[in-house]
């Protein structure tokens, strides 16, 4: 399987910030460990251009990215104090997801080791997110007809809010979140299926909720592709997540949605979404990456299977 990976993808951050930031090159270094990716097979992608992000993104927001000149209620909903680093890593996490949609059309499943960033909105980034990768690729892939038809499947705890609003308007991309009714963020968007969970929801209820939909979601969908937001804040424990899913029960959700987009024979790309795991109140980035990389296992099971 091929993943894209970039040094860049990590941002030094302020002591005591909540974003699990080494997340990433441990996610990385988890993977070659276990041997579910190989080195040669590893993309670092370049900046995305600017032309690129102007697919999902307003020019006035771009460009007050660029410069440095977010408005004041922005740079306090982003959650990461502007830098030209920051700059550099959003749009590396935007190609990486580019290219993971273009590979997986190539190989059926293809992984960016960051994105997901699902709350940046056509006109403003939020909640950890500046530019929406997701919505960015997708867009461009249509406009290059690449693909007709596109899904976005978000199993982050936190509604994909800037996706459901950037497609609004647009039938060939079907967007499916299912997520805590009650967390983040409080004012929701409509996306084409919303599901949303109770606080404390566990295994049972939530693999039942996903097994009840997701199959009408791909029937309806009709997609050429499909990126599934992999998030990992379901899980037990996360700072931000209020669901309490067991170990079991996420690499549960990652067989069952990887074995019923593999029977519907749709390529799909992997990002990685949220993730704020704790280990004694203590950001835990360690564990979010050995999270995270649950549903690696789950695609390496399902190839193996083929083979």
């Amino acid at each position: 399987m091929r993943v894209a990976f970039q040094s860049g993808y990590y941002l030094a951050l302020p002591e005591r910030h909540p974003f699990p930031m080494a997340k990433y090159p441990l996610l990385r270094e988890l993977l070659e460990r276990e041997q579910l990716i190989e080195p040669a097979r590893i993309h670092a992608p370049e900046e995305a251009p600017l032309e690129l992000l102007l697919r999902a993104h307003t020019p006035a927001y771009v460009e007050s990215f660029v410069q440095g000149t977010l408005a004041p209620d922005t740079r306090k909903a982003l959650g990461f104090e502007w830098s030209p680093q920051l700059l550099r890593r959003a749009r590396l996490a935007v190609s990486g997801t580019l290219w993971a949609c273009e590979t997986a059309l190539e190989d059926g499943l293809a992984g960016n080791l960051a994105g997901g960033t699902h709350h940046a909105f056509a006109d403003r980034g939020a909640g950890y997110c500046s530019f929406n990768d997701v919505a960015i690729a997708l867009k461009e892939l249509l406009a290059r007809r690449a693909i007709g038809r596109a899904l976005v499947v978000d199993l982050d705890v936190h509604q994909g809010d800037g996706t459901a609003s950037i497609f609004a308007d647009d039938p060939r991309v079907f967007t499916f979140s299912m997520h805590g009714e009650r967390n983040y963020p409080l004012r929701k968007q409509r996306s084409s299926l919303d599901v949303g969970l109770a606080d404390g929801v566990s295994d049972e209820v939530y693999l039942e909720q996903l097994q009840r939909h997701l199959g009408e979601v791909i029937a309806r969908a009709r997609a050429d592709l499909v990126v599934y937001l992999a998030g990992v804040d379901v899980v037990a424990g996360d700072r931000f997540g209020r669901l309490s899913l067991s170990e079991q029960g996420l690499a549960a959700r990652e067989q069952l949605v990887l074995s019923e987009l593999f029977r519907a024979g749709m390529p799909c790309a992997l990002v990685l979404a949220g993730g704020y795991a704790l280990r004694d109140g203590q950001p835990a980035p360690e564990r979010t990456a050995w999270l995270h990389a649950e549903v690696y296992r789950a695609a390496a099971r399902r190839c193996s299977l083929q083979r």
